[in-house]
């Protein structure tokens, strides 16, 4: 009988010492990591909605980099044009100094000279790339969009590219265009807002042509530097669109990332004091078994 009590509670005993053992290593585990969930059994009715907290802040930050990576690619693409409209106001000024009764035959030919070379300048805006990327060249954004021949005429090829598709995510799960491409921006299907078209006719009437077809010419040219014109604020809201996606990405990063923090992240204070308190309960344990194993019976006497 007295042999049943003491192994009841040897096992007792020993079952009370892996409890104790499994709290110490949880705290452990919890100061070493920082975490309070370090394995599933941690907390198993926390555990999915974790693993999906994870899940949309990964698919987030890649939000974050994709818009972050488009930033640079309108901005890119706004100073290209930015840049266009001043060549374009340049021709402008080129065609009414020609559109006047005192230029001359050799005034104009220099004047069409100068419209060439920005004409051509205009040709490399189209031809912008970042990254080795085309950004005017729509979806063939490998291909630059045209070539220049300055003995051709007109001095530059059709357009190379293709149609542009791509749409870049917005945080709130909507798309967001933010590319055009030359073709659209240089060559618009109406004549008067064909910038390459009225800027190389301006050309050819400044060469030769008579004062009403440099006058006709150059309001082409003021009709396609108004098309221009709006092609740039198309990107001017591109950057201001994707300025408030970003803003709103990196808001949702940080509230994901507390809620991931709540949920995983351990109490440090709480998790000293289990230590502590795991430890005393060990020692004191140890220590009333060792003066149980030590105290002797009747049947030790009569042994």
């Amino acid at each position: 009988m007295a042999i049943g009590v003491f192994d009841a509670r040897t096992t007792q005993f020993l079952n009370d010492m892996d409890r104790i053992a499994s709290r110490l290593e949880k705290a452990q585990q919890q100061l070493t990591s920082g975490r309070r969930i370090n394995a599933v059994s941690d907390a198993p009715d926390q555990i999915s909605h974790l693993l999906a907290t994870r899940s949309e802040l990964a698919a987030t930050t890649q939000i974050h980099t994709n818009l972050n990576r488009v930033k640079g690619e309108v901005d890119a693409a706004e100073s290209a044009l930015s840049q266009g409209v001043k060549v374009m106001d340049r021709i402008l000024s080129l065609g009414a100094q020609g559109a006047t009764t005192t230029a001359t035959a050799d005034s104009r030919m220099s004047l069409a000279d100068e419209a060439g070379s920005l004409l051509e300048q205009l040709v490399n805006i189209a031809g912008t790339r970042v990254d080795g990327r085309y950004l005017f060249s729509g979806d063939a954004d490998t291909t630059p969009p045209y070539t220049s021949d300055p003995n051709t005429d007109p001095p530059f090829s059709t357009y190379q590219g293709t149609a542009s598709t791509r749409r870049i995510e917005h945080p709130s799960g909507s798309r967001i265009g933010v590319a055009l491409t030359a073709a659209e921006i240089f060559e618009d299907a109406s004549p008067e807002q064909n910038v390459f078209a009225s800027v190389n006719d301006l050309r050819n009437a400044l060469r030769g042509g008579s004062l009403d077809q440099i006058k006709d010419a150059l309001g082409r040219v003021r009709q396609s530097s108004t098309h221009l014109n709006n092609q740039l604020a198309f990107y001017g809201s591109a950057q201001n669109q994707v300025a408030d996606a970003l803003d709103l990405s990196s808001k949702q990063e940080l509230r994901l990332q507390a809620q991931i923090s709540s949920i995983e992240d351990a109490d440090l204070t709480a998790a000293i004091l289990e230590l502590n308190q795991a430890q005393l309960q060990q020692s004191a344990a140890l220590g009333a078994q060792g003066q149980l194993q030590n105290r002797k019976t009747l049947l030790d006497y009569l042994g």
